[in-house]
């Protein structure tokens, strides 16, 4: 079985044995947005982390794929994914396979204890957005939105966050920060000239690149520097609680930010402990991809069982 996590800042595959799910082979590639990958970049990342995870030679056994895409859940994104993934699967001879394509809230939803099959999971990395998931497909999802009018609480947030407090405190309206040294490096010069360029020089995105430095300010006690770690957990918090929560269900968390270790994995599960969730933090989706790979089909007339 191969199971696939294509998010927007790389995909990662893993070949697993169909009976017991032992780990035969791991890959990566780049990025696997369905919707902002150009179709012939997102079949080129994915064969190259399909060569990578599949045993040489091995291809030709494949008994079922299962993959999540960044905006791959549904419309046109879930057939862009579709049709990338056939044509990687071809390419390094791991065709014909039975392919099942989600969305990457579902992928890392069934990543959590016990594969679950309801429940809500919440993904905060470079982008932000949470859903509720039944019967392993999201029904409903909140944010999402992008960094141009969404994703709040992301990675990207918390870079465009730094470089506004840096300029508020270079011309006086905010606060003193020692995000201001290392944002400057970054930059190019600490002055409000060298920092609206880098800003605006590039992809907005690439803003996500400074969210350690909050984190690493934070930790060395620089006020604006936790308050921004606060407001963006207050924004996940936000997040999972549009979607109405009901005490005691699964909340499987993923991304750097709220993942195993990550900065504002214990904001967050202080935020959300009122309405009586504790998160299960997750590294990414790929175990739930191959959780969902053992489900698609039965083993020799008999069904994989798992715990719901």
């Amino acid at each position: 079985m191969v199971g696939i996590d294509a998010g927007g800042t790389r995909i990662r595959a893993r070949v697993a044995e169909a009976a017991d799910g032992t780990v035969r082979g791991e890959g990566a590639g780049g990025p696997g947005n369905a919707l902002s990958v150009a179709p012939a970049d997102l079949e080129r990342h994915l064969a190259d982390a399909l060569r990578k995870a599949l045993p040489e030679g091995g291809g030709t056994r494949v008994r079922s794929v299962v993959a999540g895409f960044a905006g791959g859940g549904e419309g046109a994104g879930r057939e862009r994914a579709r049709a990338a993934l056939a044509r990687a699967l071809r390419a390094v001879g791991a065709a014909p396979a039975p392919v099942e394509v989600y969305g990457d809230a579902d992928v890392a939803f069934a990543a959590g204890p016990g594969a679950p099959a309801d429940g809500l999971v919440l993904i905060a990395g470079t982008g932000a957005a949470a859903a509720r998931v039944e019967r392993r497909r999201a029904v409903r999802a909140a944010d999402g939105d992008g960094w141009l009018l969404g994703d709040a609480g992301s990675g990207f947030w918390l870079g465009r966050e730094a470089v506004r407090a840096v300029l508020r405190a270079l011309d006086g309206r905010g606060p003193r920060t020692a995000l201001a040294g290392p944002v400057g490096e970054v930059c190019g010069g600490l002055s409000k000239e060298a920092v609206v360029r880098y800003a605006y020089a590039g992809h907005p995105v690439r803003l996500a690149a400074l969210s350690p430095l909050v984190v690493t300010a934070a930790g060395a006690g620089d006020g604006p520097a936790r308050e921004l770690l606060d407001r963006a957990a207050g924004e996940l918090c936000a997040t999972v609680r549009a979607l109405a929560p009901v005490p005691g269900e699964p909340l499987v968390v993923t991304g750097g930010l709220v993942g195993p270790g990550g900065p504002l994995l214990g904001r967050l599960a202080d935020g959300v402990r009122e309405w009586g969730l504790v998160p299960a933090p997750v590294p990414d989706g790929v175990a739930g991809a191959v959780a969902l790979a053992r489900l698609a089909g039965p083993l020799d007339g008999a069904s994989p069982r798992l715990v719901h």
